[in-house]
């Protein structure tokens, strides 16, 4: 069994539990032991210790040797026990010694108390020194302040503190992720059990890596499921043999599903490899093929949540990267295959442990105390970390952030202040910022927060803020720091210390350097990976750590460098590094790593820090490989060298997902290598300085040598240039002439700052690979330009009415084109010959007659376009396309069809047979109906539908039978509607409906007055039946888990003035509602629900953004007793979320709202009697009011469910 120790083979116990059994044996300790053991863990604990509360025997101290984990419960009268003092020392001892891993629980103390030794636990160590050896109970003393140091969890017990099954929960994990069992696990169909995956195993295992199942596993066919749950959760790493038979098993998907779990678990950081073993990936994206019958037959037999739940995950795995074998005559040998995953998986589990090392993060421990000290002032409000390039400031504050985020009501880490706004402007940076902070849209476009409610919401927020990289101090203003809640705390780094002070920071930290010690451990990480130098290479990484002078980064990239180099190498570097001055050393340090790379690798470090610095990898990539061969490898190699790393982006105004990163210093460096290459402006390879571009364009200073050009058009002054000023520059492959985001929004004359003599001509050359320039000013891209080598092409709110002449067909590079808002354009060029191409977006050409692919906003686009099957997307909003044709069917990979506000009249019926549509929106459409769904037909596969959006459908008349799945439905605002019914209310259960955790169901028939009266019960009908479904599946998991999501709810709402007397039977002719409960008549686990309906008059209210029903209830028990949701009253979190129209409709006359939401599934206490009373709230987010209106009736219906089964 693997652990994070050594000597884990040796190891007898998971876990040393050390508590004093008076204080915790009767609550904490005993929850937390029994949260160890449901995990599989062995721990040690003293059966008499935890039932008595007595002192442990002395073999403790062999028990605690051979534990991989100590967990040190420290409550108020732990000291005072001398058992606990002696198992502390000891392990201690081992922590010192052997690096056991010690995780301390400061249970109601304070962890100050502990490390400084006051309060109770002064007294009881001066009992102590009364009664015992001067040397013993300093020996105690020690361990115990060693541990007060150490990182662990503090649970103070006060009302505002966390619940302790959370800490509990969040121990467990920590202690599962530190103990695992596997590196690997292996997920596989019986079809592959004796031939491929047996190979692999045997593979993987000849390597040393540990895998489960092992090969004899295998081999015997053994059952695996009880286990192999606890077996994943114990992996660093699941590969998934995706092969024929494999969704036909139970208990593949089983733990398919419980891997995808692992992997969204950001604390487990599990990876997941695909192996798609003789099938094709889209048929595992679509649960298409073989795939689509086994699931028949599981929905058939399984409940249908368990089966939502494996057609999630095997999509989602679908979508990840793997190895596709085919196994055709032109396939690759399988053993070339099972090489490659060999070596991938080595190289993963290398940087698993690798990164485990670095989240140690070396000596940063003594700053990082001095930071929460800082923090823990009251009158510290703003923290400045100061200190030079590569020092590792950033670092410190996001240890600091990740350890305090959860203390506060909201939290952010704003990174790359200065390059975000660089990149995208201080206003949509600022409105980004904010709304991730208060939870909805911000949109600011004053340089102050002038908006007052801004300001109150804002103030009203205990919020956690890292600013990280600022070097202006009205940064710091314009983000609105000075406008956050009592409480909030905010950390900005910065290297200019003025800016810091004059930001208003109330104190100043500066970062240092590590200390020899801690930069020699930092620097054997990455050079050995291991803690301490190899033998032979002592003395001279002695060397290197000084050059570095305990610089964070100069010690990762110099030791990454030398990582599986010769001494002979080691001996000529430092020689190298010798004879520089010590203000330069840092700075030849890095250079030196530069200087290890071959010339691919060089260039492409180059474009990294002139141009791509910040850009999503998918996308740098692409370019980059269009320009060198090997580029992934050279990227592979820069990451591997720590002179670039990629990671995910959680702040990106337009982008999420994988992005690449390079330090600021190696970004000065990479651009100051390349001035060094002449000192004769134009003859540098890659220009960024504005003045630099200017002069070129301006004066014609044009060379063979320039290969890029990038610059902000928004700093930019108007320039006049010749239209030739591009022909001598044949090398040149990228261009980014670009605004920032703000300003990509309206058509604005000024925008056009680069004129030439003649407007509609200017050269460009054929070697481009990406070419970015917002704005274009000119009417062509010549008729002379050849696109043979372009890649990407982003030309958004340009001049031009063409693009390049229909002869230039070789397209087979170009992957992206980009050209919204062109509205002079006319014409794109024929796109048979761009094979590769994977984006296109046309959005709001308002000329453009004749179009390819994408077309929202082209009113003159009368036909539905011919595009690539492969679109998952698919605008054509606000078009002039009257019919959505046959053909569509052939788009099987489509999940979102907009047709909002065009002229569509006719749907096809073969819209039925997109299996992977989620989101359909129809809004404004003159369609008079929508075609009849047969749930029957073996061609139906509208399963993925969950959002149908035909609001405002003037014309529209008939809606039969609807197609069931659906979460969302609005039909608002459609005042020729007459017949409405639903396919699945037909169907025997609500199978369709999916997890429905957290989520609102809405059924949107407002303003529908020309509704009959059998539409209006179909709708009733409809909505109780999902309520009653609904119900079942919100207790059982109450039942489960304890508690019932209050944000889960379905709502209905449509146009009439009287409640259905047969569906709820219990009306009122006001607001307000008594009733008798019936006994529930049965034994067990019995739940009630209540469904309501409120009558509304609706007609002299404003324009309505959000409609929000409460109800405030009591039920009374036979006994007397009462639940009213705190002091007998509880708001219900049900409302009505309507879409903001650019010219909203008012509701008019009396409305009908049918509810029911899971805070109102109650677990029967033998309620006799409720009362409620009933309110509606309108709100009007555009004009920030609010306004009650009356109820005119009421009604409720209860019922009772019994929680058979669990849903997960």
């Amino acid at each position: 069994m693997a652990s994070s120790s050594s000597s884990s083979t040796l190891m007898k116990y998971h876990v040393f539990l050390s508590f004093r059994g008076e204080d915790t044996r009767l609550n904490f300790t005993t929850h937390l032991l029994q949260a160890l053991k449901d995990e599989g863990l062995d721990v040690f604990f003293d059966e008499e210790k935890l039932e008595k509360g007595e002192q442990l025997s002395q073999a403790l101290s062999r028990a605690i040797a051979v534990s991989s984990i100590s967990i040190i419960v420290l409550s108020a009268d732990y000291a005072s026990s001398k058992s606990c003092l002696l198992e502390l020392s000891d392990i201690m001892d081992r922590y010192s010694v052997e690096q056991q891993i010690v995780l301390p629980i400061f249970y109601h103390v304070n962890p100050s108390d502990v490390e400084n030794i006051d309060g109770s636990f002064k007294e009881s160590f001066d009992e102590h020194e009364a009664r015992r050896s001067v040397d013993e109970v300093k020996r105690w003393k020690t361990a115990f302040a060693e541990v007060g140091k150490l990182e662990g969890w503090h649970i103070d017990g006060s009302i505002s503190d966390r619940p302790e099954t959370q800490y509990i929960k969040d121990i467990v994990a920590y202690v599962m992720q530190k103990m695992k069992k596997h590196q690997v696990f292996l997920s596989l169909g019986e079809d592959t059990r004796l031939n491929f995956s047996n190979h692999l195993v045997n593979a993987l295992e000849k390597v040393g890596i540990n895998v489960f199942p092992d090969n004899e596993t295998l081999k015997k066919g053994e059952k695996l499921l009880p286990t192999y749950s606890r077996a994943i959760s114990a992996s660093n790493l699941s590969i998934l043999v995706l092969s024929k038979a494999y969704a036909s098993s139970e208990s593949c998907l089983g733990e398919l599903s419980d891997i995808m779990d692992c992997k969204h678990n950001p604390t487990d950081k599990h990876i997941v490899l695909p192996v798609f073993y003789h099938v094709d990936p889209s048929n595992v994206r679509n649960s298409g093929g073989s795939f689509e019958t086994s699931f028949e037959e599981h929905e058939s037999k399984q409940p249908t949540e368990t089966v939502q739940r494996w057609k999630i995950a095997f999509a989602e795995v679908g979508k990840l990267k793997g190895w596709h074998i085919e196994g055709g005559k032109f396939d690759r040998p399988e053993t070339e295959y099972i090489k490659d995953v060999v070596e991938y998986v080595i190289k993963k589990l290398t940087n698993i442990g690798f990164e485990s090392a670095s989240e140690e993060l070396v000596g940063i421990e003594y700053q990082k105390n001095a930071i929460l000290k800082l923090i823990k002032q009251k009158d510290c409000r703003v923290i400045g970390l100061w200190g030079m390039g590569g020092q590792g400031k950033s670092t410190l504050a996001e240890a600091v952030y990740k350890k305090l985020s959860s203390e506060f009501e909201s939290h952010w880490f704003l990174h790359n202040v200065r390059e975000e706004i660089k990149k995208h402007g201080k206003e949509s940076l600022r409105n980004k910022f904010l709304s991730e902070l208060l939870k909805s849209n911000v949109d600011i476009g004053t340089p102050s927060i002038g908006s007052t409610l801004t300001q109150e919401r804002l103030n009203k927020k205990k919020v956690l803020v890292v600013l990280d990289d600022v070097d202006d101090s009205d940064q710091i203003d314009y983000m609105g720091v000075q406008h956050f809640g009592y409480g909030s705390k905010t950390i900005i780094t910065s290297r200019d210390r003025q800016v810091l002070e004059s930001g208003g920071t109330d104190t100043i930290h500066k970062v240092k350097g590590l200390n020899k010690n801690d930069s020699l451990q930092l620097f054997s990480t990455f050079a050995f990976k291991q803690l301490n130098p190899a033998v032979g290479f002592q003395d001279l990484s002695r060397r290197f750590v000084k050059y570095t002078q305990g610089n964070p980064l100069a010690l990762k990239v110099l030791g990454s460098d030398l990582n599986k180099r010769s001494i002979n190498y080691w001996e000529s570097k430092a020689e190298k590094l010798k004879d520089c001055p010590p203000e330069k050393k840092i700075s030849e340090a890095l250079r030196s790593s530069y200087d290890g790379l071959d010339l691919v690798e060089q260039n492409i470090f180059l474009d990294i820090a002139c141009f791509f610095k910040g850009e999503p990898m998918e996308r740098a990539k692409l370019i980059l490989s269009g320009c060198y061969k090997g580029a992934e490898c050279g990227i592979n190699k820069l990451v591997d060298k720590c002179l670039i790393n990629v990671s995910s982006t959680n702040f990106s105004i337009d982008y999420f997902g994988d992005a690449i990163y390079m330090h600021d210093t190696l970004e000065e460096m990479g651009k100051d290598i390349v001035c060094q290459e002449s000192k004769t402006l134009g003859k540098c390879s890659r220009l960024w300085n504005l003045k630099h571009v200017e002069e070129v364009l301006k004066y014609n200073k044009r060379t063979d040598r320039i290969q890029g050009i990038k610059v902000d058009l928004s700093r930019m002054g108007n320039l006049l240039f010749q239209p030739s000023v591009f022909e001598s520059m044949i090398n040149l492959r990228y261009i980014f002439f670009y605004f920032p985001r703000s300003w990509l929004r309206k058509e604005h004359e000024e925008y056009k700052k680069l004129h030439t003599y003649q407007d509609d001509i200017i050269s460009l050359l054929d070697e481009l690979r990406y070419l970015v320039w917002h704005y274009y000013p000119f009417k062509s891209l010549s008729s002379s330009y050849n696109p043979k080598n372009l890649i990407a092409l982003e030309l958004p709110y340009g001049k031009m009415e063409q693009l390049w002449n229909e002869v230039h067909q070789d397209l087979v590079h170009l992957r992206q084109i980009n050209l919204f808002s062109c509205k002079n354009l006319k014409k794109i060029p024929n796109l048979l010959g761009a094979l590769n191409l994977e984006k296109l977006a046309c959005g709001n050409c308002e000329s453009l007659v004749k179009l390819p692919s994408l077309a929202h906003g082209c009113r003159s686009l009368k036909k539905f376009p011919e595009i690539p099957n492969n679109f998952d997307t698919l605008n054509l909003s606000e078009t002039g396309i009257k019919k959505v044709p046959d053909f569509i069917e052939r788009l099987d990979r489509l999940q979102r069809l907009t047709l909002t506000n065009s002229m569509v009249k006719d749907v096809s019926s073969n819209i039925s047979k997109l299996k992977s549509l989620e989101v359909l929106d129809l809004s404004g459409c003159p369609i008079v109906k929508f075609p009849t769904v047969d749930v029957r037909s073996a061609s139906f596969r509208f399963k993925s539908l969950k959002y149908m959006h035909m609001n405002r459908c003037k014309s529209l008349k008939l809606l039969s039978e609807l197609p069931p799945y659906l979460l969302y439905l609005n039909v608002h605002g459609c005042t020729s509607l007459k017949k409405v019914s639903f396919a699945d209310q037909n169907l025997y259960q609500f199978d369709s409906l999916g997890d429905e955790r957290d989520g609102v169901f809405h059924m949107l028939f407002c303003n529908c007055f020309n509704l009959n009266q059998e539409s209006i019960n179909n709708i009733e009908e409809n909505a109780m039946l999902k309520i009653r479904f609904l119900a079942k599946k919100w207790a059982a998991r109450f039942d489960c888990c304890g508690k019932i999501p209050d944000l889960s709810s379905l709502i209905c709402c449509f146009p009439g003035n009287k409640i259905s007397a047969n569906k709820l039977k219990c009306q009122s002719m006001n607001s307000s509602l008594c009733l008798k409960i019936a006994p529930n008549g049965g034994g067990g686990s019995r739940f009630l629900v209540f469904v309501f309906c409120l009558v509304a008059d609706l007609t002299h209210c404003r324009y309505i953004s959000n409609v929000e029903c409460i109800c405030r209830y009591q039920l009374t028990a036979a006994d007397g007793g009462n639940d009213g949701g705190g002091g007998g009253y509880e708001k219900l979190r049900s409302k009505i979320s309507l879409l903001l129209f650019p010219k909203p409709e008012k509701y008019k006359d009396y409305h009908l709202f049918i509810l029911s939401t899971a805070d109102m599934v109650k677990e029967d206490q033998n309620y006799e009697e409720a009362s409620f009373k009933f309110y509606i709230r309108l709100l009007d987010l555009r004009r920030r009011g609010k306004e009650y209106i009356k109820v005119e009736r009421c009604g409720v219906h209860v019922f009772y469910v019994d929680a058979e089964r669990c849903y997960r």
